[in-house]
């Protein structure tokens, strides 16, 4: 009973938080510290989407791409991750990015960067969770073409369609009528996933041994390959990309961080170890895969693709493989299920501040599914819609898949940026997650430029010559991400769109994120938006 009522007292006192960032609970607070971890890591899931990526290294830099540029995209990240990880700590709403964007800009521009980080947003995490889709009905095609016996096999756009289309329906019917057991799946997301990159490493390393010789060290990490047509020194670059593909997404804990108690405490801690685990288990599940590579050409020219690919010719048997491939394909269910349910709640979470068109329909809970029903629909008709795109065409579907990465991307660089240019005094002092003021200057600024170079690599062509069919078309993507947002608050958001409704005093009285008398009269003389500073001028 005393257990029952120290936990009554815990969820009163976050949902009492929550409503003095402006935010009302309605979201059950059911995951745990490990079911959420769960959920981040389920959707980087690194060592599998590093080893079904490998296509984009492998010609781009080959293993040395592959190993070091895998370490440069996680220390990066991590870079991202603990700047964005001290807004978390002091304002821990599913709004992320967007709600603090509002709280640190100058009154003049809060609004406006506000709903463009916010649409931008929703936009990335909308076709991110495409991606989840797109990997699971690869691996399905990629089984396809390793039976068919055909080094020419060429599966059909509708038969990856009807898989793709599976692996949506099945994440949608799980987060809008398994929410009460969504906990426990993201737990078994983890465990499973941690599973089947110990059983794939050792077994590739034991069947592939005595028989098979392995590769050497000095080709495992150091051998460069450039097959792209590029400069060495930018190919090299390029093949950051997987790595940072990879590693993308980390802000899941962010858009989740209502359903978890002790969210200013557990929230950064979630965030870091979830790249951390990925960077590890990325690090060693690829060597393995290197030191059992046959022959690079083949590997990359497979129909079957890199993974199975290695797998084959590991294990020298059909069904080895398939086996092997069962981890990864019941990884990337997990991984749609876990980024349509962060989608979801990253568009709730921006209709209820009014930031998208028809807000009061996006922002509701269903009382009995427990869950933004009409966002979860919301994310789950546009996944399919992009998987139509891609029954027209493959490459414009790609350019929406980059998008999504290069969007995230920008909006993990705009709070901290902001931050940056205004001093580093835009936070509360004494919030739970601080970096010194050397190390959170360092760790800004690196995450801002690693944001701008991977930006910038992410638009690139893959190889040259550039032709119609191998054309970057993330650039057109991204841009018309951009233009939905302009041409919606030309409409709708400069008259409707004022940001959240943040109470500093009772932040501060309550010692949520106990910022100083002084701190608050410097953030209202330093334009803090009207949205913020409103209540505590009524107050007085």
């Amino acid at each position: 009973m005393e257990e029952d009522a120290k936990k009554g007292a815990a969820a009163s006192d976050d949902a009492a938080a929550l409503e003095r960032l402006g935010v009302k609970q309605e979201l059950q607070r059911n995951f745990s510290k490990i079911s959420m971890l769960g959920l981040a890591f389920a959707i980087l899931n690194s060592w599998t989407a590093l080893a079904t990526s490998l296509s984009l290294a492998l010609p781009s830099g080959g293993p040395s791409a592959i190993i070091w540029g895998l370490v440069v995209a996680g220390l990066c990240n991590l870079c991202l991750a603990a700047s964005l990880a001290e807004f978390l700590s002091a304002y821990p709403t599913a709004g992320g990015q967007y709600h603090w964007v509002a709280i640190i800009s100058w009154r003049r521009y809060g609004p406006a960067l506000s709903f463009a980080t916010g649409w931008i947003n929703v936009a990335a995490w909308v076709c991110l969770t495409a991606t989840g889709s797109l990997l699971g009905s690869q691996l399905i095609v990629s089984l396809l073409a390793l039976f068919s016996g055909d080094p020419n096999y060429e599966a059909q756009p509708w038969q990856q369609f009807l898989v793709y289309i599976a692996y949506t329906v099945a994440a949608f019917l799980i987060n809008a009528f398994g929410n009460r057991f969504l906990a426990l799946f993201t737990k078994a997301a983890f465990f499973w996933s941690l599973t089947g990159f110990v059983v794939i490493s050792l077994t590739v390393l034991a069947c592939a041994a005595p028989e098979h010789r392995y590769q050497s060290g000095s080709f495992v990490y150091g051998d460069f390959i450039n097959h792209t047509g590029w400069p060495d020194g930018l190919a090299w670059l390029l093949g950051l990309l997987q790595g940072a593909f990879a590693l993308t997404g980390f802000d899941a804990t962010v858009h989740m961080i209502e359903e978890i108690p002790r969210p200013q405490v557990e929230g950064p801690r979630i965030m870091l170890m979830c790249i951390g685990i990925g960077v590890f288990t990325g690090f060693v599940f690829l060597s393995c895969l290197l030191f059992v590579l046959k022959d690079v050409d083949h590997t990359i020219a497979s129909t079957a693709g890199p993974l199975l690919q290695i797998l084959y010719d590991a294990t020298e048997s059909r069904a080895g493989a398939t086996c092997l491939l069962i981890f990864p394909l019941v990884c990337m269910l997990f991984t749609t299920t876990s980024l349509m349910t962060t989608s979801s709640r990253m568009s709730y979470a921006f209709a209820r501040d009014r930031g998208l068109p028809y807000s009061r329909f996006f922002a509701t809970v269903n009382k009995r599914l427990e869950v933004p029903l009409n966002a979860l629909i919301w994310t789950a008709a546009w996944v399919i819609v992009f998987g139509c795109v891609f029954l027209g065409s493959s490459s414009a579907f790609n350019a929406i898949v980059s998008a999504s990465v290069v969007a995230l991307g920008v909006t993990y660089a705009i709070p901290p940026a902001i931050n940056c240019m205004r001093g580093r005094r835009m936070l509360p002092a004494s919030r739970p997650f601080k970096l010194s003021e050397p190390v959170g200057w360092t760790v800004n600024l690196i995450g801002i430029i690693w944001t701008i170079l991977t930006t910038v690599l992410f638009v690139f062509p893959p190889e040259i010559p550039t032709t119609a069919m191998n054309m970057n078309y993330c650039i057109v993507a991204f841009g018309v991400i951009l233009l939905i947002s302009v041409v919606q608050w030309i409409f709708d958001g400069r008259k409707n769109y004022t940001g959240p409704k943040v109470d500093i005093d009772g932040l501060v009285h309550a010692n949520v994120v106990a910022i100083t008398r002084a701190e608050v009269i410097e953030a209202e003389q330093s334009e803090y938006p009207a949205s913020v500073t409103g209540k505590r001028e009524e107050s007085s």
